[in-house]
């Protein structure tokens, strides 16, 4: 009981996005600014479609043969990371070909530079694997949305005060779905998206229990399919995964 009142006065004392609201007025002095209705789409879209495909690949020439099987699949959020060889290319390749219809992000962003080099490249998102303020701060302040990792609730919520509107789980945690569900009910102003622990057949479950949105890694993109280049399979597994999200239905965001 003295969590959820703790929560309620720490809800009730902080707005909407305590950050964004102070430095969005800034963002049009800003190089690489985007506009209030560009932030707007991007959370809309993952409110939307509640799945991000994560992909990172030992190889250059597998990244988009992966990703092209994923979204032909019914994928219609993209992550690449910075791991993947040639990264920035296959992204501004992918954001030029599905622009307006795939939204294309990118992970393992680690600084501002990193924050740079991918929006200058098409990226609509960032994604970073560890809470980073100075980056969070960097993209509110331009209107960019941006997904920083967590792995406690104490980071979750110092990632929604410097100004991220989702907050990535990562790496997983016991409990998996009913974890989400307890750290959502006690801080509800959190939008969390787990992203290590979502399988084929749970992801519906986290989102059922208070998750914003999931991102599927190794499960969608089984290394094994990848090194065979079974790219069949792959898309098999998204069909999968999206028929259990699809279920849950659209997130109502905060």
């Amino acid at each position: 009981m003295a969590l959820r009142l703790a929560a309620s006065r720490l809800t009730s004392s902080l707005p909407k996005s305590t950050t964004t609201i102070t430095t969005r007025s800034l963002s049009a002095g800003l190089d690489r600014a985007k506009t209030t209705e560009d932030y707007e789409r991007v959370l809309q879209t993952f409110a939307n479609i509640r799945a991000c495909a994560v992909l990172r690949t030992p190889t250059s020439e597998a990244c988009p043969k992966a990703m092209q099987a994923c979204i032909d699949g019914g994928f219609k959020i993209t992550e690449f990371t910075l791991t993947t060889p040639d990264c920035l290319d296959h992204l501004s390749n992918f954001r030029e070909k599905y622009d307006g219809d795939v939204m294309v992000g990118c992970g393992t962003i680690m600084n501002t530079e990193d924050a740079e080099r991918a929006v200058d490249a098409g990226a609509e998102f960032i994604i970073t694997p560890v809470m980073l303020p100075d980056v969070i701060q960097w993209c509110a302040a331009r209107n960019i949305v941006v997904v920083p990792g967590c792995q406690t609730p104490t980071e979750l919520v110092n990632a929604y005060r410097n100004g991220a509107p989702l907050q990535k789980l990562f790496p997983g945690v016991a409990g998996g779905p009913m974890w989400v569900k307890a750290v959502s009910a006690a801080l509800p102003m959190l939008s969390i998206n787990p992203t290590s622990g979502v399988d084929l057949d749970n992801a519906g479950d986290y989102l059922r229990n208070g998750a914003a949105s999931v991102g599927l890694v190794a499960p969608l993109f089984d290394p094994v399919a990848i090194q065979n280049e079974d790219w069949d399979q792959i898309a098999k597994n998204a069909e999968k995964v999206m028929a259990n999200v699809r279920e849950v239905g659209p997130y109502v965001r905060k």
